[in-house]
């Protein structure tokens, strides 16, 4: 029985230490970049397996230490970077009191993807009455969503639509007023992307992007995904206004990236020093990640971040509110581009329309 363990506890901890170490690996095939996900069940996995190692093997000898050394490794290697999402982190988006924000400058988002088969719309409204977020994202909606939705129209003046059956449907509904609001493609003609401005009640004008790439799955690499995140990035940088992004970005928080989309556009990320949040997938705890986003620019602070009761979905909806602070800009460790990150963004770009291109031949 011993021996069983220790051959099952060899090919489990080689899998586990491949699994690490395959995101070093630059490229964006979908089998390595993959693995950026599962790094909190990367590090239970791996922890287990030292346990045991410990149980199943003489410390004396030498196989010992190559497992259970190589093992360690990986777990301190996925714990580290995920500690940044913990509270033991310093806090990247500095927080604010209902105290300190006067009632003009907030604003709250609610973040939802829907699942384009789920049909519990019931759940999705009775969680948007709840909360009454001033700007609303919904992904993943089409025409059958269109419909289900539409006692919204009560409620938020503003609306832009786009519904699809490929499951990159968009709507977003807003309180506040909108200024020039358009769908855009930027990589992908069937996948589409909110862009606008929204005039606060304190008459500030913010920019907001709403996003929904592809994800990597078997067929779909991550190019495209990953040159439409560099382009909102750098356009964020260079907007004349305070910036929002939000949506289901198909990316992990911790990922290279999520972190070359930071850097280049200047953004906060609020999990950094709070919590993972993990949002996706509402139905299988094991197998959870932080993939529903909001980041938004340094003169934002953060009155509240939740993740919120499921709605039928595989997602959790994502509430945040914010306060708008222009004082406190410069005071929050705001991320920024070194030149080879600005090299990077521009091979990204490149690879990404190379295989949109490719994709509509």
């Amino acid at each position: 029985m011993l021996r069983l363990l220790r051959a099952v506890l060899w090919g489990l901890g080689a899998i586990l230490v491949v699994a690490t170490l395959l995101p070093f690996f630059p490229g964006e095939a979908w089998w390595i970049r993959i693995f950026d996900f599962p790094r909190m069940q990367l590090a239970a996995l791996l922890a287990v397996v030292f346990l045991l190692c410990l149980f199943a093997f003489d410390w004396r000898q030498a196989r010992f230490w190559v497992l259970a050394g190589a093992v360690l490794l990986c777990l301190g290697y996925q714990s580290a970077r995920m500690l940044p999402y913990t509270s033991y982190w310093p806090k990247q988006a500095l927080t604010a009191t209902e105290a300190e924000c006067p009632e003009d400058r907030r604003l709250s988002l609610m973040v939802v993807n829907v699942l384009q088969d789920n049909r519990d719309s019931e759940a999705v409204l009775e969680r948007i009455a709840a909360h009454e977020p001033d700007l609303l994202l919904l992904i993943e909606t089409n025409a059958w969503w269109a419909d289900a939705l539409a006692p919204l129209e009560e409620d938020y003046a503003e609306i832009v639509a786009q519904p699809q059956e490929n499951k990159y449907g968009l709507l977003f509904f807003s309180r506040l007023d909108l200024i020039e609001p358009k769908i855009r493609r930027l990589v992908e003609d069937e996948v589409p992307s909110v862009h606008t401005r929204v005039r606060l009640r304190s008459e500030m004008e913010v920019a907001f992007y709403g996003l929904h790439p592809r994800p990597p799955e078997p067929s779909q690499d991550t190019e495209e995904r990953d040159a439409e995140l560099v382009l909102v990035g750098r356009e964020a940088r260079e907007v004349d206004a305070p910036v929002i992004v939000a949506g289901d970005l198909n990316d992990v928080a911790w990922s290279d990236t999520t972190r070359l989309f930071q850097e280049l556009s200047g953004l906060l990320d609020p999990r950094i020093g709070r919590n993972l949040y993990p949002s996706y997938h509402a139905k299988w705890p094991f197998l959870r990640w932080p993939i529903d986003h909001v980041f938004f620019s340094a003169d934002f602070m953060l009155m509240q971040m939740s993740r919120l009761e499921p709605v039928g979905s595989d997602h959790f909806p994502i509430l945040v509110e914010l306060c708008h602070q222009p004082a406190n800009e410069g005071q929050e460790n705001a991320p920024d581009a070194e030149p080879e990150d600005q090299e990077e963004a521009r091979e990204t770009v490149e690879e990404g329309r190379e295989a949109a291109e490719e994709g509509e031949e």
